[in-house]
């Protein structure tokens, strides 16, 4: 099992959307480094589910329910997508400010590469954002 972030602006797709749908696809990726990332995810895969914009915090964790897959109306088949489902939510979010405020974050794509929209989180890393949320 592996671990990622997902962003997503709340007023476009949030956590609460993702829970009321039940499942839904994860969809709208264009640049081509989060899309590698993508591809090498696999059903079980659990994701930090980030709120951009005004919020700027991982608000809870989804699952990966899906392989990869082209996405429709695309004509470029390296443009794919996986569906997801809520897993649980935060008793308390995770700002980016809080993360950027601990060093052990330092070197970590949400820090230096804040545009990517799908990074890889590793398991130190990982676990640390849990003990912050309080889970």
């Amino acid at each position: 099992m592996a671990f990622w972030l997902v962003k997503s602006e709340p007023d476009v797709f949030s956590y609460d959307a993702l829970v009321q749908l039940g499942r839904d696809r994860w969809d709208g990726v264009r640049n081509w480094t989060a899309l590698h990332h993508m591809a090498r995810m696999r059903p079980g895969d659990l994701c930090l589910f980030y709120h951009t914009g005004g919020e700027r915090q991982a608000v809870g964790v989804c699952r990966v329910v899906s392989d990869p897959y082209p996405e429709p109306g695309q004509a470029d088949v390296r443009i794919q997508l996986v569906d997801m489902e809520p897993a649980y939510r935060f008793p308390h979010p995770v700002t980016l400010g809080a993360i950027k405020a601990d060093p052990a974050f330092s070197n970590w794509e949400l820090v230096r590469q804040s545009r990517l929209s799908v990074m890889p989180v590793p398991e130190p890393l990982w676990l640390k954002i849990h003990q912050m949320a309080g889970a």
